[in-house]
């Protein structure tokens, strides 16, 4: 009983300081709109909210939302299923990872606006091509993080799973699994964090709708009001996501590894 009220106390604490954090943050823009006093330039937070609803209740934040989520949907599965693969197997083999060190350290440094713009210029401007710049861009972390988590396994669990010659599947699922749940996790909290935003950007550069679309379409028209509606659409499904499936991801991982 006693465990359960501080488990209900530390999350009240956390919303009344979530709640306070973002009215000080909505209390500042007000206060500097107004002192701007040019909503052109920087316009209320009541004008934005304004603006959202109308594009909600017209239907036309949607669509292109679910550009957008479709995109960074497709990337993150590929860089994720990709970067496991051939982390884990860089992990487990020492020469194949000298052969790949190389190109990892390559795609690491290399700007994600270099891969962009190389991908729309040898695919050409369509959807293979944005797929292909997001997925590149967050491909080397992934496997650099699987890579790093596959070496630091228990080598006694190893000689354990020999002992009882367990089946490759049995290995992965109760021996390998387990000790790289929470690199995984790690992976996919940063992957989909740094998704996100080359998703924005791919739109942005090359792509007729999407959210960085609609975002470079009004910064043309030099509407900020519409291009902070749009910003503000992404971040609250950005933390929907964050707050549903990543913590729910994070706390998974950790009760499989515990078990």
């Amino acid at each position: 009983m006693r465990q359960k009220r501080i488990i209900i106390e530390q999350a009240v604490s956390k919303s009344v300081t979530t709640g306070l954090s973002l009215a000080a943050l909505i209390g500042l823009w007000s206060l500097a709109a107004w002192h701007k006093a040019d909503p052109d330039i920087l316009p209320s937070p009541l004008t934005v909210l304004r603006v959202l609803a109308d594009l909600i209740t017209s239907g036309t934040l949607w669509p292109q939302m679910q550009a957008t989520m479709i995109r960074v949907a497709l990337s993150f599965g590929l860089a994720m299923g990709l970067g496991t693969v051939l982390g884990i197997a860089l992990g487990l083999m020492p020469r194949l990872e000298r052969a790949f060190a190389p190109w990892i350290t390559v795609f690491l440094n290399l700007p994600a606006l270099v891969i962009i713009v190389l991908c729309y210029l040898w695919i050409g401007l369509n959807e293979i091509a944005a797929i292909t710049a997001v997925t590149l861009n967050k491909l080397a972390q992934v496997t650099v993080t699987l890579r790093d988590g596959t070496r630091a396994r228990d080598p006694k669990l190893d000689e354990m799973a020999r002992i009882y010659t367990m089946s490759l599947s049995a290995r992965l699922r109760h021996v390998l699994g387990p000790q790289l749940a929470p690199y995984f996790a790690i992976a996919g909290r940063n992957g989909l964090a740094m998704i996100w935003k080359i998703v924005l950007v791919v739109e942005f550069l090359g792509r007729s709708s999407g959210i960085g679309f609609k975002i470079h379409l009004h910064f043309q028209n030099f509407q900020t009001a519409y291009v902070l509606a749009y910003a503000l659409s992404f971040v609250a499904v950005m933390l929907l996501i964050e707050v549903v499936v990543i913590q729910r991801w994070e706390r998974a991982a950790a009760r499989w590894r515990s078990a």
